[in-house]
């Protein structure tokens, strides 16, 4: 039977001489190399946790000797920046050519002189009711006719 902790042949049985030192498995050296590094580690701890600020009464103050002071004195110089001028204001133009046309209904020649009866005012829209300065009419006014009023709320040109 071969040893299963080296690679050598079992030595012949029954020995002829006395056996040779073998060195320990691999898992025999872990019983003893495991449990010195976890006390390694501890007492390392254990040593590091102590009280850096924490001086021993042996400890002997040292005498202050006395030492130059050292000045430092900056000096800066500040430049004014002169401030950016204004950009350039750009206006734009448009022009709109406006035309309003206003028809106005020739008067009847009475011969007497008055307006002619207020009672056969009619506006074709409300731009003509505004060019006469009536908008807003109301319903039962001379002028009022439903194709004005959009809403049925009885005012018609009102907006």
């Amino acid at each position: 039977m071969a040893n299963p902790y080296n690679n050598q042949p079992a030595p012949p049985w029954p020995p002829t001489s006395a056996p040779a030192s073998r060195p320990a498995p691999k898992w025999a050296r872990k019983r003893y190399v495991l449990p010195a590094l976890a006390l390694a580690l501890f007492l390392g701890v254990g040593i590091g946790s102590g009280d850096p600020d924490k001086t021993t009464s042996d400890a002997k103050p040292a005498a202050a000797k006395p030492q130059p002071t050292v000045t430092v004195t900056a000096t800066t110089t500040a430049t004014a920046t002169a401030e950016p001028e204004p950009a350039a204001t750009v206006t734009a133009t448009k022009t709109v050519k406006v035309t309003r046309t206003v028809t106005a209904q020739a008067e009847a020649d009475t011969g007497s002189g008055s307006d002619p009866d207020p009672d056969n005012v009619y506006y074709a829209n409300c731009s003509e009711a505004r060019a006469a300065g009536a908008a807003p009419i109301h319903r039962g006014e001379p002028g009022y006719a439903s194709h004005l009023d959009r809403d049925d709320d009885g005012v018609a040109c009102d907006s």
